[in-house]
């Protein structure tokens, strides 16, 4: 394999970052890429106020899912774990020990490029990788490489050394976007998950109050509980949510909150799930102690409510939108159908649903229901009291 690693401080990881590594590993046909955020950068010290090294890791992660290359693109915490300054040498040897017989890449922007032969042990650097070089604007010509790419050959001959600009590169220096954060601007040149976990942790001089987001704001944060597969789902869900609304009278505004937050605990395991359960006191039937997937409807809730202040209309949405129940509200009806026929599900039944929550919200909450059931059924597992509960009900009205 080919293997690129960029590493750096990444506070924050914003758009031109992922810019240019996206156009380096297309470049060089990489097969995959590491992102490794500094412990104690040698060059420069983190500036007061920085967010932790897991939260740099966590936006560093989220920040590398949006690259588009899918598992092809891994953060590593090597350097964090490691503590210490972080040479880039020592970084090299253990990913080499990770990775004894493929090719590794070094990706660097211009100014680390222009000081490589500074660096603490360049012949051990330019020994074990490639040195991808990138320029982040117009004005990084080959003019500026060519003289210290020949310069770097005569020290060190065996050197393999790749320069590029990258052309539409997103222009913007860490030290700028933490100032345009700070001032309540900025978002444009961070990835939406990353924006939103920035706005959650209030980092970088953020202070957002959570509980008074503007849907513009709330739709990054939400995204950045998610895993990436998730994104279009949730995406998904508040498109069918607004429509549905629109459809049958329900606010719409409440629809599209509970659509965004209605998986915010999806990605979360059982000994999470079970101490959310805990913390906010919500009770365990013994089917749900056994199924991942009925939990976080209802530690979703909590969260939107404790941490994003929804009311009892949009908590009761989220809480029942994987069971539904008997005498179901408006709202918890929309959400639960919204989950289920949003534009990304394909599943045999599918299109008949869709037309029939067009002609009938209990209509289609109805089959809904009954399919969850059927299915259920056929794969041998349990069903939740609550939706049987449900069905019942409506086949009565």
């Amino acid at each position: 394999m080919r293997i690129g690693i960029y590493g750096g401080t990444f506070n924050p990881p914003h758009l031109g970052h992922i810019t240019a590594a996206r156009a380096v590993f297309e470049l060089l046909k990489l097969d995959k890429l590491l992102l490794i955020p500094d412990s104690l950068p040698p060059h420069k010290p983190l500036p007061p106020g920085s967010p932790t090294a897991e939260q740099r890791l966590e936006l560093t992660r989220l920040a590398g899912e949006q690259t588009g290359l899918g598992d092809r693109v891994e953060t590593l915490d090597l350097e964090l774990r490691r503590g210490g300054t972080s040479y880039t040498a020592d970084t090299l040897e253990a990913v080499r020990a990770l990775y004894p017989d493929d090719e590794l890449w070094l990706l660097m922007g211009t100014d680390m490029f222009l000081t490589l032969h500074l660096w603490h042990e360049p012949e051990r650097i330019l020994a074990i990788a490639g040195i991808a070089a990138f320029g982040r604007s117009e004005a990084d010509t080959e003019e500026l490489f060519a003289p210290q790419r020949e310069h770097l050959y005569r020290a060190y001959p065996s050197a393999r050394i790749f320069t590029l600009t990258v052309p539409g590169v997103v222009d913007i220096s860490s030290t700028d976007l933490r100032d345009k954060l700070a001032q309540g601007d900025g978002s444009q040149y961070l990835a939406p998950a990353v924006y939103g976990l920035i706005l959650r942790d209030k980092l970088y001089g953020t202070n957002e109050n959570l509980r008074e987001l503007s849907l513009d704001q709330l739709r990054p944060a939400a995204l950045s509980y998610l895993n990436h597969s998730r994104i279009p789902h949730v995406l998904g869900t508040e498109q069918a949510a607004i429509r549905l609304a629109l459809r049958y009278g329900a606010d719409v505004h409440k629809a599209r909150v509970a659509a965004l937050l209605h998986d915010c605990t999806k990605k979360l395991g059982m000994e999470r799930q079970s101490a959310l359960c805990r913390q906010y006191g919500i009770p365990m039937d013994e089917l749900e102690r056994k199924a991942l997937k009925l939990l976080h409807a209802k530690t979703g809730a909590a969260i939107a409510r404790d941490v994003f202040g929804v009311d009892d209309e949009i908590y009761t949405a989220i809480f029942w939108h994987t069971t539904g129940h008997a005498e179901m509200t408006l709202l918890e009806k929309i959400m639960y159908l919204a989950d289920y026929i949003e534009p990304t599900r394909s599943f045999p039944g599918v299109d008949a649903l869709r037309a029939a929550c067009d002609e009938d919200l209990d209509k289609g909450l109805l089959l809904g229901l009954t399919m969850t059931v059927q299915e259920m059924r056929e794969m041998g597992n349990p069903v939740h009291t609550a939706t049987l509960e449900a069905v019942e009900y409506l086949k009565g009205n």
